[in-house]
């Protein structure tokens, strides 16, 4: 991802004002926010370290760039096929898994006009888990 943001900087910045940048929306875990249950270290430093050089990114690229993650939480997927019972929802406020329609909205927001002043933030989408457990 720092790849591909730095081969496109020049693009993002060129279509990006003071009032209404273009957007880099980078995808990570809550893993790299709380220590996960399962023993995936090097999965969990890699979100993390991913949260940190979305923040770093941020300052570099603004004001023209605004750089923001979402960590996500359970979401019914291949790699998460394995995983994936009712303790992984059990202690999440909102009881359930993610859905398509939860990271299309969130998505949405981050890259239209109405997140302009949003810039550096890792957004959790995992049902309150991060914030409540």
């Amino acid at each position: 991802m720092f790849h591909l943001t730095r081969f496109l900087r020049e693009v993002l910045e060129r279509s990006g004002t003071d009032q209404d940048p273009a957007r880099v929306i980078n995808i990570g875990s809550i893993d790299g926010i709380h220590v996960p249950p399962m023993e995936t270290y090097s999965y969990a430093a890699s979100k993390a370290a991913m949260h940190h050089l979305t923040r770093h990114l941020a300052k570099r690229l603004g004001p023209r760039v605004t750089v923001n993650a979402l960590a996500l939480g359970a979401f019914e997927s291949d790699m998460m096929a394995a995983t994936l019972g009712a303790e992984m929802t059990a202690h999440a406020p909102l009881k359930r898994l993610g859905q398509d329609q939860d990271i299309v909205g969130v998505t949405t927001f981050l890259a239209s006009r109405a997140s302009a002043y949003i810039t550096g933030a890792v957004l959790a989408v995992d049902g309150g888990l991060t914030t409540t457990a």
